[in-house]
């Protein structure tokens, strides 16, 4: 897992402005950051420019988060390796929590399985995948790969058209 969240700054450069990789790069890191003793209590739901909004359980937790969301902005954006997030908006959500704790469970499937989801990538990229023991951050890595890999093709495609 460290190697992937090593790697990300590299693979957002590479994604350019892709808002995709870097919504599934600053999930991937939120949870990195939470550790296993934030995650049942606040999830990620999606990046809307540059702010990443999170659902918590209830107020409490709203408010406990808001008071350390500077130092999880630093921790972010720091592995990220740019300003991908400014702002960090805490949610009282117990829906979303619940569901997202759900889908966690029932997607947990070996990585075969998602292996054939991205039967594009290079066997290189799948066996790294395979090592990334966490559901989310595996799929975050697959969902950037395939996404850099789609654009590097779409300009070698327009590179071949031009010439």
């Amino acid at each position: 897992m460290d190697q992937l969240i090593k790697a990300l700054p590299v693979v957002l450069q590479a994604a350019g402005d892709s808002e995709d990789v870097a919504e599934a790069a600053a999930i991937a890191v939120w949870k990195h950051v939470a550790g296993e003793g934030l995650r049942p209590h606040a999830t990620p739901l999606r990046l809307n420019n540059k702010t990443l909004i999170v659902a918590v359980a209830d107020s409490v937790w709203k408010k406990q988060l808001e008071s350390l969301a500077g130092q999880l902005l630093f921790r972010l954006n720091s592995l990220l390796g740019q300003a991908v997030v400014t702002y960090i908006e805490f949610r009282v959500d117990p829906e979303a929590l619940h569901s997202a704790r759900e889908q966690q469970k029932s997607i947990e499937c070996p990585v075969d399985y998602e292996a054939n989801a991205f039967e594009s990538i290079p066997l290189e990229l799948v066996s790294a995948a395979a090592a990334i023991h966490d559901h989310d951050l595996r799929r975050a890595f697959l969902g950037a790969a395939t996404s850099c890999l789609r654009r590097l093709d779409n300009q070698n495609n327009d590179l071949r058209s031009e010439i």
